[in-house]
């Protein structure tokens, strides 16, 4: 991978003047650290070079990088997002290169490193789980720590990628949004259109206020 790459992505966040960025990747199993030094590498040239900048990163799972999530998680982004991506039931047909548990650890492990670093994740819907299957996925979220989850529809991008079960119904989402706010999280994005990174700078806004007004209330 080029070394220069971070501080040209540097370079071009200050030039633009963005003010909240997403850093994601393919996943790169093929590296010794599934390239999470890279990830780290962005988030600290970001830092040095566009100080007002907050930094959301997107990450694979750097699945059998034994310590990469680490590396990541000390470069402390503002928000680590991991995708869970659907139900445990559904990984050998949806993510079968995934394993559903290692995915929550990692998520786990972020809260554990650096409890004040904000961890985010999502779900597709519409791909064949249960309501039931859904809400456990909630549980097992909240126990790893998640403060922010994301539902979508799931759309079938090639005639190669799964087939869409159905389309859920609004109203599910926001039966599903108010479940979530239930169930803890700090914030919930749940709609039919719903992606992970869309509106993430607004979405980090609301996030910082909810922690804020919750402590207020503890």
């Amino acid at each position: 991978m080029d070394a220069t790459e971070p501080q040209r992505v540097a370079d071009a966040v200050l030039k633009m003047g963005l003010k909240h960025v997403v850093i994601t990747s393919v996943d790169r199993d093929d590296l010794a650290d599934g390239g999470a030094e890279h990830f780290a590498a962005v988030v600290r040239a970001i830092r040095a070079t566009a100080q007002g900048t907050t930094i959301e990163i997107l990450t694979p799972d750097f699945l059998r990088k034994d310590g990469s999530e680490a590396v990541v998680i000390d470069a402390k982004p503002d928000v680590f997002n991991h995708n869970l991506e659907t139900v445990p039931r559904l990984y050998l047909k949806i993510r079968p290169g995934a394993r559903y548990f290692h995915s929550l650890r990692l998520l786990q492990s972020v809260k554990e490193r650096d409890p004040e670093q904000f961890t985010k994740s999502g779900l597709m819907v519409g791909l064949g789980e249960t309501k039931e299957e859904v809400m456990q996925v909630m549980d097992d979220m909240r126990s790893a720590g998640v403060d922010f989850i994301t539902i979508g529809q799931y759309l079938q991008p090639t005639r190669k990628h799964a087939a869409i079960d159905r389309f859920v119904e609004p109203d599910e989402f926001k039966a599903y949004e108010a479940i979530a706010r239930a169930k803890g999280f700090l914030m919930v994005s749940s709609s039919p259109l719903t992606r992970s990174s869309h509106h993430a700078g607004e979405d980090f806004a609301k996030l910082q206020a909810a922690r804020r007004a919750r402590s207020v209330q503890a």
